[in-house]
């Protein structure tokens, strides 16, 4: 038989558990950063180098999600014919809470492109 003491100690440590989980669930959502990437001339074409991903035409505004707090370093090749790629390395900091945030906030880089 379970004394009150034992039946409350067996709630603290269940709701502990539960108040646990529900802090390092929220603790490990995505948060988002983005930037707006822009070229002079525009039209260049805009590749992750990390996995070969096509990531838009400059103008563009891009955004990626990460682990929130944490900053990535984004490496991106601009292409354009007629002019030489330009290789840039940029740091997306991960700390809006949702896309549209990080898009209304987003960083912005500008690369110029030499002709060839």
């Amino acid at each position: 038989m379970r004394t009150p003491a034992i039946r409350l100690f067996h709630t603290v440590i269940l709701v502990s558990f539960g108040l646990s989980a529900l802090f390092l669930g929220g603790c490990s959502r995505g948060s988002y950063g983005a930037a707006n990437i822009t070229s002079e001339p525009p039209g260049a074409e805009i590749v992750n180098l990390r996995d070969n991903s096509q990531l838009g035409t400059t103008p563009a505004r891009v955004v990626w999600k990460g682990k929130a707090g944490s900053a990535e370093k984004m490496t991106l090749q601009l292409r354009k014919n007629g002019f030489i790629d330009k290789i840039t390395s940029i740091w997306i900091n991960h700390r809006h809470s949702s896309e549209a945030e990080a898009r209304a906030n987003a960083i912005d880089i500008k690369v110029d492109l030499e002709k060839e």
